[in-house]
């Protein structure tokens, strides 16, 4: 199944650029648009000047498909370099929304930068992955979709707002959120008419994809929005993570939003972007023993408790809050599936992932997939 190319307006804002960062421009989500005389640079097409150590351009994505944009303004990444997302035309009426993995920085210790815990730098984003972004494969039900893919530079799973200095030289721009909204605002401009939105995140990026969900409800109301959240499930709603959201400046950017009085937590995005607006639907998909999930808790100075425990507790309080949320739960300790071949070829209780995705996009009913002896695999 091939895509189709036919979305004018994405290609005309490529070749005049309306989009521009600002870390004040709609900060609250109040579904403004950017002014376009504001832009302060014109997208190129050309490929990435950075990358991101350690990774190749995979065969199976074609880099003809691909557009690169270049926001300029405010946007920027962790160490005051230069931000930039890529644009994939095709459906104009279906777009997903994809925010890349990369890590977090909290601390000095964290944020140096040879701590090797977070991207720092634009990397080859979408030209590096396989998955759901091999629109060849005739499995792949987002192959006639538009992309727009959102990198991740920032350190602050998508959703900062601030700068940080932790330290004597040592000053860390944590503009996720003001990247991301760059990305969001020029995909509600290029595509006002989108019927169909996926908001996709792994890791970091599943992070923060329920609060792009209810940031994307604003920008195109007519459109059905779904999230799916790969590999996130586990982090619980505890003082010190709940500090490090605040930390990073989420709560002044998106304080307007009816029903947010308390703190922002990780399975809270869940149930705030659904309280604004019920119409979303959510979905996770998370391996039982998640090693790189595993591996934060110390970091972050939390003690170590069974991951599986953790995800199934953060379900039952999102559900509990009044939300429907659709799970995947697949066994052993790989991180996530969706951008590699593992989409294709994972399958729980006789339930292939890819077949699971598809009918959750095309908006049917979908069961939560548990897996029973979630230690193999």
């Amino acid at each position: 199944m091939g895509s189709t190319r036919r979305l004018p307006a994405i290609v005309l804002l490529l070749a005049v650029g309306l989009v521009a960062c600002t870390d004040d421009d709609d900060a609250a989500g109040d579904g403004t648009q950017p002014d376009a005389t504001a832009t302060t640079a014109a997208p190129t097409s050309a490929l990435p000047s950075t990358t991101d150590p350690g990774t190749v351009p995979n065969d199976d994505v074609d880099t003809t498909e691909w557009d690169r944009v270049v926001p300029g303004g405010d946007c920027q990444c962790s160490d005051g370099s230069e931000f930039s997302f890529w644009v994939r035309a095709a459906d104009p009426d279906k777009i997903v929304f994809y925010l890349e993995d990369g890590g977090a920085c909290f601390s000095a210790e964290t944020c140096a930068p040879d701590s090797g815990l977070y991207n720092t730098i634009v990397g080859e984003g979408p030209l590096a992955e396989g998955g759901l972004f091999d629109f060849t494969d005739e499995r792949n039900p987002f192959a006639d979709y538009s992309v727009v893919y959102v990198p991740y530079c920032t350190g602050d799973v998508h959703l900062g707002n601030t700068t940080v200095e932790y330290s004597p030289g040592l000053t860390i721009q944590h503009k996720g959120y003001v990247n991301g909204m760059a990305a969001l605002d020029y995909l509600a401009a290029s595509a006002p008419g989108a019927t169909e939105v996926v908001v996709i995140g792994e890791s970091a990026g599943s992070i923060a994809a329920p609060v792009y969900a209810g940031l994307v409800a604003d920008r195109l109301p007519g459109a059905r929005i779904t999230v799916l959240a790969d590999g996130s499930g586990s982090y619980p709603d505890v003082g010190r993570l709940n500090e490090i959201i605040a930390a990073w400046g989420l709560g002044d950017a998106v304080q307007p939003w009816p029903g947010v009085t308390g703190p922002w937590t990780f399975p809270g995005m869940f149930v705030e972007s659904a309280r604004h607006d019920p119409a979303i639907v959510f979905a996770r998909h998370d391996y039982a023993y998640d090693e790189q999930q595993q591996s934060w808790y110390p970091i972050a100075g939390l003690p170590a408790e069974d991951l599986l425990s953790l995800i199934d507790a953060n379900e039952t309080q999102i559900e509990a809050a009044g939300v429907d949320l659709a799970s995947y739960i697949a066994p052993g300790d790989e991180h996530t599936a969706l951008t590699d071949g593992t989409f294709y070829t994972e399958e729980v209780n006789g339930q292939p992932l890819v077949d699971w995705v598809s009918r959750l996009i095309e908006g049917a009913s979908v069961d939560d997939v548990h897996c029973v002896d979630c230690n193999a695999r």
